[in-house]
């Protein structure tokens, strides 16, 4: 079996073992990475041959953690990625390359439309109706989008929402609310089977599907990393984030909302960003929590959203596409059955 990790930020993993009698052995690992000294590579090698197939993540990283020489030093990866690695060997995932990607960057919908589009869309690549895709969100309308779990009352302010003109919606996915005004932001969403991530934490999956954007962001100009668990930032502040939703259809959703410009003290007006948060943050001003790439970079969204497509492209291949009419049509009756409903805004009061 052979198992590859991109560590985000950091180097390539790759892992080849067989399992016998369920039990791995034979194992070899590579990579790009540097390690100190040269004996440490087969005290990992060690460490991995004979532990159960079946071995959790955190039991492959605490033999590891165990076998290392005191002096060792790892540069560019963990053991925690070597188990990552390990786990994706075993469950024979999928890398980015190994798909045929699709670029849809069509016209403007309204904010319940994108948000019925995510999980259709979702749903299609899960029973193979549609490869994997990339889609980059366009709306004219400003909107608040709060997370599958979050509190409506506790996180929009009805009456300036509505004063400045901001639709409500919810989400699939979990995770915070996103400000969203007409063309001040980015947003994206991933589309692909569960594969990818297969064998991967959480965390180490947000990281691992937004490489590319922090690639993107890079060429810009922008000392951009990722801040787990899902904050995409820069040493002048928050850039964007990500929320994502495993659907049983095998299919996984992610999508990302950059800020490229942003109304700071509107925003403050229209969400309650509560006082927890922002000393989490370590600040007192929500609006200085965010730099948008406007101010980064100087260039118009368009331009930033061209940079996005062909680094993607470069990185992975990818053809242009479009949401079909039946998908569309599939995305309507979504509207009018959950996401345009109150019941579905309302789910969490």
């Amino acid at each position: 079996m052979h198992g590859e990790f991109k560590v985000p930020g950091g180097k390539l993993v790759v892992v080849d073992l067989d399992v016998t009698d369920g039990v791995i052995s034979n194992f070899r690992l590579a990579g790009d990475f540097f390690l100190e000294p040269d004996t440490a590579l087969e005290a990992i090698n060690g460490a991995v041959d004979g532990l159960p197939a079946d071995s959790e993540g955190s039991t492959i990283a605490a033999a590891i953690h165990q076998a290392l020489p005191t002096d060792a030093v790892l540069l560019g990866f963990t053991p925690e990625a070597v188990a990552t690695t390990v786990r994706r060997a075993l469950a024979q995932a999928t890398s980015f390359t190994d798909y045929s990607w699709q670029i849809v960057h069509g016209k403007s919908e309204e904010p319940r439309m994108q948000m019925a589009l995510d999980q259709v869309l979702a749903e299609e690549v899960g029973a193979g109706r549609r490869g994997p895709t990339l889609r980059i969100w366009e709306w004219d309308s400003p909107a608040v989008v709060i997370g599958s779990f979050q509190s409506l009352k506790n996180e929009v302010d009805p009456d300036n929402a509505a004063k400045y003109g901001f639709e409500v919606v919810r989400r699939i996915s979990g995770g915070g609310a996103m400000f969203m005004d007409a063309g001040s932001v980015i947003t994206y969403s991933i589309y692909a089977p569960a594969d990818l991530v297969q064998g991967m934490s959480f965390a180490d999956s947000y990281a691992f599907l937004d490489e590319w954007v922090i690639v993107a962001l890079k060429s810009l100009g922008i000392d951009a990393s990722y801040q787990p668990l899902n904050d995409i930032t820069s040493p002048t502040g928050k850039i964007g984030g990500a929320a994502q939703k495993r659907l049983g259809a095998g299919a996984v959703l992610h999508h990302v909302t950059m800020s490229y410009d942003i109304n700071g003290e509107r925003m403050v007006e229209v969400l309650r960003i509560g006082r927890e948060k922002m000393s989490d943050k370590g600040t007192k001003s929500a609006a200085k929590r965010v730099d948008p790439l406007r101010s980064q970079t100087g260039l118009p969204r368009a331009e930033i959203i061209e940079r996005m497509i062909a680094t993607f492209t470069g990185l992975y291949g990818a053809t242009t596409g479009e949401v079909t009419e039946d998908e569309l049509a599939k995305a309507r009756v979504l509207v009018e059955t959950k996401f345009g409903t109150e019941e579905w805004l309302q789910r969490v009061p």
